[in-house]
């Protein structure tokens, strides 16, 4: 089963560091600032989602990212990832509906989580972060189920 394995907020840029419980509204996740908000942030890019098996592969080439040094809010595991696309929609808990919007732009911001110190690679959708919009706001919570709709 899919579920939340963490969740992540910062007053701005990377590392989002993690937080038990948040709540999702049309902006994103409360307590979560964005550094560039003609970049990050707003309706259509409310919250950022990432996979931990993405993760921990890149991990097991020697990159040193790990959960929330890519900027993603949501981190989710068991989930196959390369399944995903715009207009996708997820179920994050028994509350909170997503729509995914588009695959978050590699940028500079992130170079550190890489080994080569080049993030081009995350512009792979099987490898990208996801770009969300909150279409029903609500409470998540780490350990909360994740599933397609």
């Amino acid at each position: 089963m899919s579920r939340i394995f963490q969740l992540a907020v910062s007053k701005g840029g990377v590392p989002k560091l993690p937080v038990r419980e948040a709540h999702a509204s049309e902006l994103g996740l409360d307590g979560d600032g964005h550094a560039h908000p003609k970049i990050h942030g707003g309706p259509e890019r409310a919250l950022c989602l990432y996979s931990l098996e993405v993760i921990a592969r890149l991990q097991a080439e020697g990159h040193p990212i790990w959960p929330g040094s890519v900027g993603e809010n949501v981190t989710i595991a068991g989930y196959d990832w390369a399944s995903l696309a715009a207009g996708a929609r997820l179920a994050l808990g028994p509350e909170v509906i997503v729509e995914l919007t588009k695959i978050a732009a590699p940028c500079k911001q992130i170079v550190e989580s890489f080994s080569d110190r080049s993030s081009k690679r995350l512009a792979a959708p099987e490898l990208g972060r996801w770009y969300a919009r909150v279409v029903r706001p609500g409470t998540l919570r780490v350990g909360m189920p994740v599933s397609a709709l």
